[in-house]
């Protein structure tokens, strides 16, 4: 999905909301970090943060890590 394609996706409030868990998740997304470094920065073991990216990833109409990052920027989310 490009930028193009996720200024185009419904707003926001008409998604299935985030957790705040999921939300800390997203925040920690990034190209250059892996989900076992996540895990450990989050003291949770790494197939936690890899279900956890998964919701993620489905409740806001994703299948990539760049694009997960690049949704959370436009949504005002600050990843690392």
């Amino acid at each position: 999905m490009s930028i193009i394609e996720l200024e185009r996706t419904a707003p926001a409030a008409s998604i299935t909301p985030l957790t705040r868990r999921e939300q800390v998740v997203l925040s920690n997304l990034s190209e250059d970090v892996t989900l076992e470094q996540i895990a450990t920065k989050l003291f949770v073991t790494r197939n936690t943060v890899k279900s956890q990216v998964r919701s993620v990833y489905r409740k806001i109409g994703v299948s990539t890590r760049a694009d997960a990052v690049a949704w959370a920027r436009q949504a005002g989310i600050r990843t690392v």
